[in-house]
């Protein structure tokens, strides 16, 4: 399959915990949105303690389609928005 490559993009509370807007991911074959989930790291001088927390929190858009099935493979070059609970929900 060659490389694949996936742009995570983070919004509020989010991107305040990854430390930034975006991520571009890079896998051998196509991950799940688990594996994106657990490999993903955020910015240098970020906790990543409290970035863990906040995606056990999110709901996330592949490619604008919502889910929280960590199961789903997401393809190659698809967006996923990391989006947290808005208005205390």
């Amino acid at each position: 399959m060659g490389v694949v490559t996936v742009t995570l993009r983070f919004f509020a509370a989010a991107r305040a915990a990854a430390g930034t807007d975006q991520l571009e991911c890079v896998a051998e074959s196509e991950p799940t949105l688990g594996d994106l989930v657990e490999t993903v790291q955020p910015a240098a001088g970020v906790d990543p303690d409290d970035f863990r927390a906040t995606l056990e929190r999110c709901s996330f858009l592949v490619d604008g389609v919502t889910t929280r099935d960590l199961a789903q493979v997401v393809p190659s070059g698809a967006v996923v928005d990391v989006m947290p609970p808005f208005a205390g929900g």
